[in-house]
């Protein structure tokens, strides 16, 4: 991975969406959509204009949200709207 200019490593990718839209997909299967406002290094994750969906549908909108970061199973970015 050193060799290679273009490997990015994880703290990278977090850097670069922050202030975009995620996906966060928890380890119970339920996801959560918004803008990344904040994370630190426990994965805790602040997310503004958060909705929930289980199952594909939408359950919950949410203002804000915090997600504690040991129920994180990952992050990803989301098109936006």
């Amino acid at each position: 991975m050193a060799d290679n200019p273009a490997a990015k490593n994880p703290n990278d990718f977090l850097k670069t969406i922050r202030g975009r839209p995620v996906v966060v997909k928890l380890n119970s299967g339920v996801d959560y959509r918004g803008i990344l406002a904040c994370l630190d290094g426990y994965m805790n994750i602040a997310m503004e204009q958060t909705e929930e969906y289980v199952n594909g549908q939408l359950k919950n909108k949410y203002g804000d949200a915090f997600i504690r970061g040991n129920n994180v199973l990952y992050i990803s970015t989301q098109k936006p709207r």
